[in-house]
């Protein structure tokens, strides 16, 4: 018996190394069924072809900084040719300069709040609309998300950003809709991620985190986001759009704690 996601081709973005959710999004992916292409660029592509490595099949590394259109324009023809059409993309890019996080909020400056938010928010739109010739209905478009209706210790500018991929995957799920293609989000509880290094302050949201959990939560342990993300890319949810999906151990229904 096939897995859920049995013949469908899945771009995976974002894998740096093994604890990644994407890295377990894709992973997941492949003992599921699916053929699997990873992307990444710049410095970071030689640790994504080594973390490819721990997949079987080893799946191909594709350039790609989402912020170019013609790197876009490039995995597109590139796919085209390799697979001749898409069935889902995982967008798990995100990124802000050190001065718009750990406190910097006020005194952030216009240059790095917008590449905050065009490589963390509008990078979503730039690559679903860039592939979206390849996908035929049924197809699913899942982005990585941390809940952005509240202010989060040291997130600063990133959290400005997460809600501005939350607005955007709203109106992509409009406007790609038509076409059968599904948008979704998974809002992930934090994870011990290499990303997750770089926020100076980190360790606040996570300690509050493990405390206030109802099904309490693993900050090393990436695989059920992974698995939330593969079940949004299979055919299980044919109407659902639009969605925000937690996987966070429920914290997020949480009210503040009592001192």
């Amino acid at each position: 018996m096939g897995g859920i996601l049995e013949g469908k081709k899945i771009l995976v973005t974002g894998v740096l190394d093994r604890r990644s959710i994407a890295y377990s999004a894709a992973r997941l992916a492949v003992e599921q069924g699916a053929e699997v292409a990873l992307s990444s660029f710049g410095r970071v592509a030689s640790l994504t072809r080594r973390t490819a490595k721990r997949l079987d099949p080893e799946p191909p590394v594709l350039e790609l900084d989402a912020n170019k259109p013609e790197d876009i324009k490039a995995v597109a023809a590139d796919l085209e040719e390799r697979w001749g059409s898409l069935d889902g993309i995982v967008h798990a890019i995100a990124f802000a300069p050190e001065d718009a996080l750990g406190g910097n909020f006020l005194t952030a400056e216009w240059p790095s709040v917008a590449t905050a938010v065009q490589t963390s928010a509008y990078s979503l739109k730039a690559l679903s609309v860039g592939l979206a010739d390849l996908m035929k209905p049924g197809s699913s478009v899942v982005g990585l998300d941390f809940d952005a209706r509240v202010a989060w210790p040291a997130y600063d500018w990133m959290g400005v950003a997460k809600a501005a991929l939350e607005s955007t995957s709203r109106y992509l799920a409009r406007d790609l809709g038509e076409r059968g293609i599904r948008v979704n989000l998974v809002a992930a509880g934090p994870v011990k991620t290499l990303a997750a290094k770089g926020i100076n302050g980190f360790e606040q949201i996570e300690g509050e985190w493990q405390r206030q959990a109802p099904l309490g939560w693993d900050t090393g342990d990436p695989e059920p986001v992974g698995r939330a993300v593969v079940s949004l890319l299979s055919d299980w949810w044919p109407a659902t759009t639009g969605e925000l999906i937690h996987v966070d151990g429920g914290y997020h229904a949480m009210g503040a704690p009592i001192r």
